[in-house]
């Protein structure tokens, strides 16, 4: 007799409460640490108190992990009762919480953890997909592997309309998010689903309304074989305006069964910043 399966994922898959609920994910929460106080995502903090913090104060928070032992404690209460547990993870290369992870299943049995390669809703659909084997009658082992097979098809990337938030956390030099705001370039974050790494693709100038547009024509024109089952449109917090026009765009070129919108949650907005905006799907 298969064993009854739990979905998990970390709480950066950025689903939304209704896919959430829906698909019945259970999410552990990474930890957000702001002037020396530690919150748990989209429990207890949300992107516009960070934002707040920036503006008001100068202060941006840091992200901690999901450590093993904090892991071990939350699959226990299923793995105990005779569950096998599906985790996906946050990509390995920016964070460590898959080997985390993977310590905890070690330790426990019946926890098979999955390196996403990606983050926020490139998570996410990974996650669906999960919910679809699982629907299937594919048992967690199966499923896991299966999982593993696909992060190379998930494509992320995001449009940044500010460099600041990304120079204030360290992770691009003031002179670079100078010469781009000088110069109006709005650049594109693109993940590498070998292992969730971030890079810069193209950088478009103008408007954020045309760049998004146009931004959104290159991603759906740079894949001959897209899967068009699901899209994210994932934002850390921008007018409903651009989301739409985002949306129409995306229609305009093709035609997906499902169009999802969600925001961003802490880990992700924090470094990003307010403005960001990006569409997330899979090829087949």
């Amino acid at each position: 007799m298969s064993r009854k399966i739990i979905l998990s994922a970390d709480s950066t898959c950025d689903l939304g409460k209704e896919l959430q609920e829906k698909h019945q994910v259970h999410y552990y929460p990474f930890h957000i640490v702001l002037e020396e106080k530690d919150y748990l995502d989209n429990v207890d903090i949300f992107p516009e108190q960070i934002y707040d913090a920036w503006r008001q104060r100068k202060q941006l928070p840091r992200t901690a992990a999901i450590n093993a032992a904090e892991y071990m404690e939350y699959f226990r209460q299923w793995t105990d009762e005779g569950y096998d547990v599906i985790h996906l993870c946050l990509g390995s290369a920016l964070s460590s919480s898959y080997q985390n992870c993977v310590l905890a299943a070690e330790e426990l049995g019946h926890v098979y953890p999955v390196d996403s390669c990606n983050l926020s809703t490139g998570i996410g659909l990974l996650v669906l997909k999960a919910s679809d084997l699982i629907q299937a009658g594919m048992e967690a082992e199966q499923i896991a592997a299966e999982l593993k097979k696909l992060t190379g098809k998930v494509h992320s990337s995001f449009i940044l309309d500010t460099l600041e938030f990304m120079r204030a956390g360290g992770r691009c030099s003031a002179v670079a998010a100078f010469g781009a705001n000088l110069l109006g370039l709005k650049p594109c974050i693109e993940v590498d689903n070998r292992d969730g790494s971030m890079g810069v693709g193209k950088k478009y100038r103008g408007k954020l309304d045309r760049v998004l547009e146009n931004y959104v024509k290159d991603r759906l024109d740079m894949y001959p074989d897209i899967d068009c089952g699901r899209l994210f449109i994932t934002h850390s917090g921008i007018d409903e305006e651009y989301i739409e026009r985002v949306k129409k765009t995306v229609q305009e070129k093709m035609t997906f069964r499902e169009i999802f919108i969600t925001r961003a949650s802490c880990t992700i907005s924090c470094h990003c910043g307010p403005n960001t905006l990006g569409i997330l799907f899979m090829t087949k």
